[in-house]
């Protein structure tokens, strides 16, 4: 069975980036942390914020792990996961990363071990820093721009309010297919994320809640 000690969240730090695409990664995190904030079961503790990164510890699934969050921007994700895997003795492979991924559409997640990092700079990052590339990642779709100049616009434009209500659809999905995760392993897991599809024509979804003080 997979053993995650880590999960990373990658994004931008800054009010100014907290709904744009790129931080899709951020934005389930922060829904993880809204959701052990609410269970005392999850354990919830704040073990650092500032610096190079935002740590906390919880139980989830069942199992006791870390959460961070970088906050060297995206392109320098890797220090951070480098710093806290070193410091904690954790190896890679029991890092699960999340993140944005222009080569699945909005409303599609995949989750995968090892992999290329099609163009995604937070990824390069740390596979750069960390030495290692079969780290387990849920990749979590946003489509990509008509033309491929657009990229770096694309990514860093906010989601528009109906696109975060898939996005809301997608958190709510990938916070239970990851708890599957910590409980059943990978395989189980892989067939419920992978197989995810947003319902069709719903707007009826609440908003998930966003810890400010954990943005």
């Amino acid at each position: 069975m997979d053993s995650i000690s880590l999960i990373l969240a990658l994004g931008n730090p800054g009010s100014q980036y907290e709904r744009t695409r790129h931080n899709f990664g951020f934005l389930l995190a922060d829904a993880l942390l809204a959701q052990a904030a609410e269970r005392k079961s999850m354990a919830l503790k704040t073990l650092r914020t500032g610096g190079d990164f935002d740590l906390y510890s919880l139980v989830f699934g069942g199992k006791s792990c870390l959460l961070a969050k970088p906050l060297t921007y995206m392109n320098l994700s890797g220090k951070a996961a480098a710093r806290i895997l070193g410091q904690h003795g954790i190896d890679p492979m029991e890092m699960l990363v999340l993140h944005d991924e222009l080569d699945l559409p909005l409303g599609r997640m995949k989750l995968k071990r090892g992999g290329g990092a099609n163009g995604h700079k937070g990824i390069d990052s740390i596979v750069e820093h960390v030495g290692a590339i079969d780290f387990l990642r849920l990749r979590l779709g946003i489509g990509r721009p008509r033309f491929s100049a657009d990229v770096v616009r694309f990514v860093l434009e906010e989601f528009s309010p109906d696109e975060m209500r898939t996005v809301d659809h997608v958190r709510q999905a990938a916070l239970k297919g990851l708890a599957l995760l910590f409980r059943r392993g990978q395989a189980e897991a892989v067939q419920m994320l992978n197989a995810f599809r947003p319902p069709e024509g719903s707007d009826t979804l609440p908003k998930m809640d966003t810890p400010g003080a954990m943005g």
